[in-house]
């Protein structure tokens, strides 16, 4: 899977042990050792990926996913040395595809960036969906080939695992999913995902289509799950 991956470490001891896994799989890598170094590297050479760790000098990564985020949806893996549920929580409000906390296997973060990578090109999945190039649900539509959404024709950003998501609830309109569901059709390669990480693309998806003026993209069944919602 050829591609170009950003990686975004002040420690380079660490982006070190990223590039040489990363590299020893295919892709090619270019390293920043700050926040606004690596937003100049994302202007500059359009990477396919970007493996940003949160704790840093200059501009911390969560500031660097925001500034992103106002003109890209290029996926964006965070590191990070603190294993709290808030940082991953905001981590994925604001916009990053996975989370993986130091210290990582090297190995697991690879596949993690293969999947997402995987998802963001995809533009659809294996089996009867891929011969469908646009799924439509009232004012909702959702162009697989160009990776696009749209309500009421107004485009909406959504990252690629968003667009996984969303994608599975409108291929099946009058379904109701789980959350190990939502984690087997969105992430098919089965690389761990906890639950909260599943609401939190939900919420986020939802916080998205509320600013267009859709109040219920995805509706909540109580002691269930959730399924695509009504508003139109």
């Amino acid at each position: 899977m050829p591609g170009t991956i950003l990686v975004v470490d002040d420690d380079p001891h660490i982006r070190d042990v990223i590039t040489f896994a990363l590299e020893a799989a295919g892709f090619a890598c270019i390293t920043a050792r700050d926040g606004r170094a690596a937003l100049q590297v994302v202007t500059d050479q359009c990477p396919d990926l970007i493996v940003l760790d949160i704790n840093m000098p200059e501009m911390d990564g969560l500031d660097v996913c925001r500034e992103v985020r106002k003109t890209s949806d290029t996926p964006i893996l965070f590191l990070s040395s603190r294993d709290e549920e808030i940082d991953r929580i905001i981590g994925l409000e604001i916009g990053g595809d996975d989370y993986v906390s130091k210290p990582f296997s090297p190995r697991e973060l690879t596949a993690r960036v293969k999947v997402i990578l995987k998802r963001h090109r995809a533009g659809a999945t294996p089996g009867p969906m891929a011969a469908i190039d646009v799924l439509v649900c009232a004012a909702v539509r959702l162009d697989l080939a160009a990776h696009a959404v749209t309500f009421a024709e107004n485009p909406i950003q959504l990252t690629a695992t968003e667009f996984a998501v969303l994608r599975e609830f409108m291929a099946r309109p009058r379904h109701v999913r789980d959350r190990n569901a939502i984690i087997d059709l969105a992430y098919p390669d089965n690389v761990h995902v906890s639950d909260r990480t599943v609401d939190s693309h939900i919420r986020h998806i939802r916080a998205k289509f509320l600013e267009a003026g859709c109040a219920s993209i995805i509706e909540t069944v109580h002691g269930v799950g959730y399924k695509l919602g009504t508003c139109m």
